[in-house]
């Protein structure tokens, strides 16, 4: 094969799994039952004016699988700590005992794990298409190279094959998150 189809190939390849890391990344906010600080990832606190990811203002630990405590490196930041979490509007009720925020996780229903199985299938959907516009592009690169359609036709079958690879790893993913949320 030659330099240029190569580097489209690997291109593509990088593309599909910057698309597999996105998943797994927005995977990790999908609640599954025990408490996790990746949970409040999402959340962003008033900062002396500014919009700062939580993590950044306060240590936020699990002391066991239902309780979230947060504790800020600041005391005068517990309100505008429990307004960014009510912003997020993660389900979740904060409660603070003047030193930090404590946030009981509530058992999910059934109802709520469907929803979320829903939201992960919508989340490997996403990815999904990003692996197949990832294709697209590299099909559409190939067609633009001054090589021969036996050459072109190779290149294509070779991107299609590790189009159906990361498809596939996407459907493991998702299968395992399924698993997880549902568990009870």
């Amino acid at each position: 094969m030659n330099d240029e189809i190569e580097f489209i190939i690997d291109s593509t390849k990088e593309a599909m799994h910057n698309a597999i890391l996105h998943l797994e990344k927005q995977l990790v906010n999908i609640r599954a039952g025990k408490a996790s600080p990746s949970m409040l990832g999402s959340v962003r606190v008033d900062y002396y004016g500014s919009q700062t990811p939580l993590n950044q203002v306060a240590n936020v630990n699990t002391p066991d699988a239902r309780t979230i405590t947060i504790q800020p490196f600041e005391k005068s930041l517990i309100q505008a700590i429990e307004k960014g979490i009510m912003q997020a509007n993660l389900g979740f009720n904060p409660m603070n005992n003047g030193d930090s925020v404590i946030i009981n996780v509530p058992p999910l229903t059934e109802e709520r794990r469907r929803e979320l199985a829903k939201q992960a299938k919508a989340e490997a959907e996403d990815a999904k298409i990003g692996v197949r516009n990832d294709r697209k592009n590299a099909n559409q690169d190939i067609k633009k190279l001054d090589i021969s359609e036996d050459e072109k036709k190779i290149a294509e079958d070779e991107i299609q094959k590790l189009t159906d690879t990361y498809i596939e790893r996407i459907d493991k993913i998702l299968a395992v998150k399924e698993k997880e949320i549902m568990t009870v």
